[in-house]
């Protein structure tokens, strides 16, 4: 592909250190929680058994928020994606601990699996919590909350689903509610920021960042 042609990415794969029960955990459950990426739409309720409530995790980092999320409220599934295989390894090994069966995993590019995987009108949730912030502003174009992202995720999104952003980055916090708010099919489901709802769980760097006086911001929309 022409370099003048590449897509931006809204991350790199660093050579992060995968721990060895992270690195087996990813060798022995992916194949069981895993979905691998395909270039035509997949039949969620067959992935995971069942017809229930879907709720997408677009990057879930270490996986600590998304297993909680899925022990708390067995009745939903989670749809989890994420590139870096420390993460992925982490929240495996998470789901074997905990028994989960309502998590699958896809590690690939969230916008290609969004385009090519996922059919309209597919989710009842979608949570992004924490991405990457990209702060110089040479790096801002490569942030996952731009406009056709969130186009395309209104477009999987059911009538009535919310979109819940979260960052520790105010300027990011302010280029989030300003896509999301002028994107036609979304309403604010506040006046500017959300609270942070009972739901979304405290992750320990968050709370760390809290102490130390670091702000938090929460953006909730619903689709219309």
């Amino acid at each position: 592909m022409n370099a003048a042609h590449r897509p931006i990415r809204s991350f790199v794969l660093r050579q992060g250190r995968v721990s060895n029960a992270q690195q087996r955990a990813h060798a022995a459950l992916l194949p069981k929680f895993g979905i691998p990426y395909t270039a035509h739409p997949i039949d969620l309720d067959r992935a995971f058994g069942r017809s229930a409530p879907k709720v997408l995790e677009i990057g879930f980092g270490m996986g600590e928020t998304t297993a909680t999320l899925a022990a708390q409220h067995p009745e939903n599934d989670y749809l989890g994606i994420e590139v870096h295989t420390p993460g992925v390894g982490s929240l495996l090994k998470r789901i074997a601990e905990l028994g989960l069966q309502n998590v699958r995993i896809i590690q690939h590019d969230a916008v290609e699996v969004l385009r090519d995987m996922i059919a309209p009108s597919t989710f009842d949730a979608a949570n992004i919590f924490f991405p990457d912030p990209w702060p110089k502003k040479r790096h801002h174009k490569r942030r996952l909350i731009q406009p056709p992202l969130v186009s395309l995720l209104c477009e999987r999104m059911k009538p009535g689903a919310h979109i819940h952003v979260a960052t520790d980055w105010q300027d990011y916090a302010e280029q989030i509610l300003a896509v999301m708010s002028a994107e036609p099919r979304l309403v604010n489901t506040a006046p500017d920021y959300a609270p942070r709802p009972d739901y979304r769980p405290q992750t320990r760097f968050e709370t760390r960042g809290l102490k130390l006086g670091h702000g938090v911001w929460d953006v909730i929309f619903r689709k219309t």
